[in-house]
């Protein structure tokens, strides 16, 4: 093995390894499981209301120990697990990815949402930088509006698509723990890209043509909550893009922070990823605006021979919804008294 994959397989290990320690530890011991596999100077980047922080310390204080506390035992059920070189900085850094759900108990209020007592799903997309052994940089996704939709909270209008708990890959095979095949995930991040570069370099409608050229018939877009999950490119026009393209004025793509792909699967994140202008209505809560604001955006693919088939997409529609002048988590506070 070339040098290269020597550090993914590596890369991997200690993702798998710091998974194991934190998802076994009490919510006491949090801080000393990050900072046993992180950097000192660690940057943990988490969605709107929590805070970017640096450290150990700060990121468990500032995010899992609130989750744990609302949420427990917490489970984790992943569904993709890959590596690869960042093709953003010419292939320099080394990433992890994964995919998949929290599930825990709602026992405890969290974000102005009753805790229900029930199974909870907390869907996530998580990203980390390896570099000499250690995580230095880790970018965490929760689809906080699908937590909302699954919680019956009174702050959110109905999806455009359906909102269900997401799943995983069709074919049953996201989880690359193995030795990566980096020809198989360039050929897939080829492919993304091209469809993305496409997507971005006009500013027009969604069609069936453009669909067609990277998309199977059956494909399937599983989409955050305040949107969900259309099946097909008939239904994607329909219950995703079209309510997109006309609640939105395209700005301009800001880039991403990561791109890579392994065997079938690949994506990335930006942070922000889009600039775009509310012209009112987006998922039923923005007002029109005159101003350009950001979204924050994962999406990760498979491929099925030389199309896409499934695209999992996250946004984080709080941080997005504040830039707009609506903040649901304050609205949500309101109506449940919490």
């Amino acid at each position: 093995m070339t040098s290269s994959v020597n550090e993914l397989v590596a890369a991997k290990a200690l993702v798998l390894q710091y998974y194991l320690d934190f998802d076994s530890a009490s919510s006491e011991a949090v801080a000393d499981v990050l900072g046993k596999h992180t950097s000192v100077d660690c940057r943990f980047q988490f969605v709107h209301p929590f805070r970017d922080v640096v450290g150990a310390d700060s990121a468990a204080r500032e995010f899992w120990i609130p989750i744990r506390q609302s949420f427990q035992p917490l489970q984790r059920r992943q569904d993709i697990f890959f590596s690869g070189r960042n093709r953003v900085d010419g292939g320099q850094s080394t990433w992890v990815v994964s995919m998949g759900h929290l599930l825990g108990l709602f026992d405890r209020p969290i974000l102005g949402m009753r805790p229900n007592r029930k199974s909870t799903f907390l869907r996530y997309a998580e990203f980390f930088q390896v570099d000499s052994g250690r995580i230095v940089d880790v970018t965490l996704f929760l689809d906080i509006l699908n937590l909302m939709h699954q919680t019956g909270a009174e702050a959110l209008p109905a999806a455009t698509g359906a909102t269900i708990v997401t799943p995983g890959p069709r074919t049953h095979d996201g989880l690359l723990f193995g030795d990566p095949s980096p020809e198989e995930g360039r050929t897939t991040l080829d492919l993304i890209m091209r469809m993305i570069d496409r997507l971005v370099a006009v500013d027009v409608k969604t069609t069936k043509a453009d669909l067609v050229l990277d998309w199977t018939e059956d494909m399937i877009w599983w989409g955050p909550g305040g949107i969900g999950a259309p099946y097909t490119q008939d239904r994607y026009i329909e219950q995703h893009a079209g309510p997109f393209e006309a609640g939105l004025e395209w700005g301009y793509h800001c880039g991403h922070r990561m791109q890579c792909g392994e065997g079938m699967y690949g994506g990335f994140f930006g942070w922000p990823s889009l600039a775009v202008r509310s012209t009112g209505g987006y998922i039923g809560l923005t007002p029109a605006s005159e101003d350009q604001t950001f979204m924050r955006v994962v999406d990760l693919y498979r491929r099925e021979g030389g199309l896409l088939a499934e695209n999992w997409n996250f946004i984080d529609h709080l941080h997005f919804l504040d830039q707009n002048g609506v903040d649901l988590v304050a609205r949500q506070k309101m109506l449940t008294g919490l």
